[in-house]
């Protein structure tokens, strides 16, 4: 699977913008939800923190950037079509993925009309996407590398070119590496080690993030 961005905010502590439309006001709460299991916890969380909103309409797309496996929204309320499925269109189409969004509405007396809502939804989600920080998810494995004394220092001076990080270490007959390195990467790296250690080294996986 490819690297792809994601929201570098986290549901604990959301990335929100507001925009006030005819004196209602729009509150977008935008978390890193990886999975409908986590977007449906963080829009409960906002729900409870805006319990007297008129509103708390949602989408979500809960994998990879435009992939429609995982998608969920919600008018929670306002006419049918005006508010969810119209976030829902932006957020597929936004290049980001594992991404969850819920806009609070405070009615502020006057009506939008369907048309007008669907703006308002839409707007309050590309506004808060604008300037939303981002982080990268980089899907990643667990590896083992046993190896001779002799080709540890040769072995460890590859780490930085493919990312891998040691998360423990064993030294007893042979050493052994237990590293973390983005899956993608995994192939050329054992093809590297095997060029430093005369292939003598075992590389194996050890768990699959």
């Amino acid at each position: 699977m490819n690297r792809y961005p994601i929201p570098a905010a986290c549901p604990e502590n959301p990335f929100r913008t507001e925009l006030l439309i005819r004196r209602s006001r729009f509150i977008t709460h935008c978390a890193h939800t990886p999975g409908p299991d986590a977007a449906k916890a963080f829009i409960e969380r906002i729900r409870r923190e805006h319990a007297s909103a008129t509103h708390n309409c949602w989408a979500f797309v809960g994998g990879a950037p435009g992939h429609s496996g995982q998608v969920g929204f919600s008018d929670d309320g306002e006419p049918h079509g005006t508010a969810g499925r119209p976030m829902l269109q932006v957020l597929l189409h936004c290049g980001v993925g594992e991404i969850c969004m819920v806009v609070t509405r405070y009615f502020g007396g006057v009506k939008l009309g369907t048309g007008g809502l669907v703006r308002a939804y839409q707007d309050s989600v590309r506004e808060n996407l604008q300037t939303l920080p981002q982080a990268e998810r980089v899907p990643s494995l667990t590896a083992g590398v046993t190896l001779a004394y002799a080709h540890v220092d040769k072995v460890r001076r590859l780490l930085p070119e493919f990312e891998a990080v040691v998360v423990a270490e064993d030294y007893a007959a042979d050493a052994t590496l237990r590293l973390r390195l983005p899956e993608a990467l995994w192939p050329p790296f054992v093809e590297a080690v095997a060029a430093r250690t005369d292939g003598r080294a075992v590389c194996r996986v050890l768990e699959d993030a």
